[in-house]
């Protein structure tokens, strides 16, 4: 991997794991759009490192309350009640789906899963999913309104990413959406939920970064770096858009960048 390859996927990276499209399917199509080889899911993982810390250093004081009121509620009473402690219990509950099924599918995941045809027809059939729930949903609950049950289902939403092109973000604000909460509620926990399954994610998937001598150290931690600074500025764009606007724009795009990945496959620009 060039540096001039880090560079470009660290931005592609920071720009897309937010944002409802997918990163991985967009590091997966624009590596052989260009040419290059595919970095693999083990470059894709630890560069959402980056974004995650981007995600800790945004959110540093909700997520600091959060672990602090969930700590102290497990010895006080008084505090199980509160928002905090409860969400603290709903993002380890939420965590667990994506946590076993990526272990389970893990093989699947890095092989058989990153097909650029799978890749185009779930952007398309989840662009869909989330124009729907965008459209159906009540947008009307706030984070203090989670319970055990949604948390549940916004971890199994999340536990749809592992199929690539489904992206992290857009499957648990579908969910979200779904479920009745407004369209900043439901991005606001799709970050704060994704932070320890990326986490892990990408401590487990470092170990295999030098095992193929085409993606090393040195441009994955230049990726990683750029993803986070990325990544940073759009989270805070991000929830400022999606608190006076619909998801519109990004269920066309995925609609149009699927179809677009399908003619590229037939008329062999690309390959699955």
């Amino acid at each position: 991997m060039s540096w001039f390859e880090a560079i470009f996927l660290g931005i592609v990276q920071g720009l897309t794991e937010f944002l409802p499209i997918s990163s991985s399917a967009h590091i997966f199509v624009l590596s052989q759009l260009f040419g290059w080889q595919d970095p693999g899911a083990a470059f894709t993982a630890v560069t959402q490192i980056g974004t995650e810390l981007a995600v800790i250093v945004f959110f540093w004081r909700d997520i600091v309350r959060i672990i602090s009121t969930w700590a102290r509620s497990l010895v006080n009473r008084e505090l199980r009640a509160s928002i905090d402690a409860r969400m603290g219990w709903y993002i380890i509950i939420g965590t667990i789906p994506i946590a076993v099924l990526g272990l389970v599918f893990a093989h699947q995941i890095e092989t058989a899963a990153r097909n650029l045809w799978l890749v185009s027809c779930t952007l398309i059939i989840f662009g869909l999913i989330l124009g729907f729930a965008d459209r159906i949903g009540r947008k009307v609950q706030t984070l203090a309104a989670l319970n055990g049950r949604d948390g549940i289902l916004l971890g199994l939403g999340q536990a749809l990413a592992l199929i690539p092109g489904v992206s992290r973000s857009g499957a648990t604000i579908s969910v979200g959406l779904l479920l009745g909460y407004t369209r900043e509620a439901a991005a606001r926990y799709a970050f704060l939920l994704a932070v320890p399954a990326v986490l892990a994610s990408g401590i487990y998937e470092a170990t295999k970064i030098g095992n193929d001598a085409s993606v090393t150290w040195a441009p994955t931690i230049v990726a990683t770096v750029i993803a986070f600074f990325v990544g940073l500025a759009v989270i805070a764009w991000l929830l400022r858009w999606v608190s006076t606007r619909s998801y519109t724009p990004f269920v066309v795009y995925r609609v149009v960048a699927g179809l677009c990945i399908m003619i590229l496959l037939l008329t062999g620009v690309l390959t699955a």
